[in-house]
């Protein structure tokens, strides 16, 4: 029918645009450079960064390639995969997350356990330090794949400090070991942490100075911060992440990476919708995660708009006790960048 041709045709055209953007830098009109990655979980999702015009990838998935397979994969499976990884990034960042498995993300070869709040319970970074066999294998895996090069390695689900410092420790003492060996060892050892959790926000200075950087994973901490399950229909949606209380909380987030230097990144769907991206720039974030597809509509949106006088709107409606920013966000985005039609 015509309105569906029509649509398609639009499509089209909006496709057309985002491909003209590829190789542009993601800057704003008034010279902000913001730095926009594509999550991955599969060796075959690394062929769309060039696709898309990611600038790398800022969170590669590991267990995904454990979730697909029937038996557990091997330390040398494992090292052979992130140094393919690495190779078709050719010299790109990618952020490995080490395993977020658990009850909420069962292994088929894995024992299931039941759990009342399986997405709040014995999972990720819980679960990798209460089996450091495992995490330890997954980390010399990484360091072997990596060789001499540059490797980033995130930790996610972390609530506390202490379950940092004890990751970090493990695999420090990894890279120690393959140096002691004679083997190579990178040459930049990035080790970051995955903000997932409310508690982490208000963790002290120090911690903040420690952990080389954060990238806040919104989907989760949406759902912890409202207490609304995101795999409960009824109550997913039901709160915007353009909430007054939301982004003032993510505003304390920003500060505090701000005041101890730390890079700060922002990770999961409200990434990938240009509105939601746009208000997380103007908050102060400057490096965005978000699947493939989604790199173009933000990068066509943030290099249309003026982030300073954003900024602007979006303070204004926060401080007249709004709801939310959304409408009058909409407003500056519909004027900076008028979709075809």
């Amino acid at each position: 029918d015509a309105a569906f041709g029509e649509k398609l045709a639009l499509e089209a055209e909006a496709q057309k645009i985002y491909r003209a953007l590829r190789e542009a830098p993601a800057q704003t009109r008034d010279g902000v450079l913001l730095s926009l990655n594509m999550n991955a979980g599969l060796p075959t999702d690394v062929a769309n960064l060039r696709e898309c015009g990611a600038d790398g990838i800022g969170l590669y998935r590991t267990e995904l390639m454990f979730m697909i397979r029937a038996t557990m994969p091997g330390r040398d499976a494992q090292s052979e995969i992130y140094g393919s990884i690495l190779d078709a990034a050719q010299g790109r960042r990618v952020v490995f997350r080490t395993l977020d498995i658990g009850s909420d993300k069962i292994l088929p070869y894995m024992r299931r356990i039941e759990e009342e709040n399986p997405a709040m319970g014995w999972r990720a970074v819980r679960f990798g330090l209460d089996r450091p066999r495992l995490m330890t294998m997954q980390l010399q895996a990484l360091l072997r794949g990596a060789g001499a090069r540059p490797l980033s390695v995130m930790f996610p689900f972390v609530a506390d400090p202490s379950e940092f410092r004890a990751a970090r420790a493990m695999l420090l003492r990894e890279r120690d070991r393959m140096a002691a060996l004679g083997r190579a060892a990178p040459e930049r050892l990035e080790i970051g942490v995955m903000l997932e959790t409310p508690s982490l926000a208000f963790a002290p200075d120090s911690f903040f100075r420690e952990v080389d950087f954060v990238s806040v994973g919104g989907n989760d901490l949406h759902q912890f911060f409202f207490a609304a399950d995101r795999g409960n229909e009824r109550v997913r949606r039901r709160y915007d992440t353009l909430n007054t209380a939301y982004l003032t909380f993510l505003q304390g987030v920003v500060t505090r990476c701000a005041d101890a230097g730390t890079p700060l990144s922002f990770c999961g769907e409200a990434a990938g919708r240009p509105l939601e991206a746009l208000a997380l720039a103007a908050l102060g974030f400057r490096a965005f995660s978000t699947r493939p597809s989604a790199v173009g509509p933000v990068k066509r949106l943030l290099r249309a708009v003026d982030l300073g006088a954003a900024r602007q709107v979006m303070l204004e409606a926060m401080a007249q006790e709004e709801p939310g920013v959304r409408r009058a966000l909409a407003a500056v985005a519909m004027r900076a960048a008028p979709l075809p039609h």
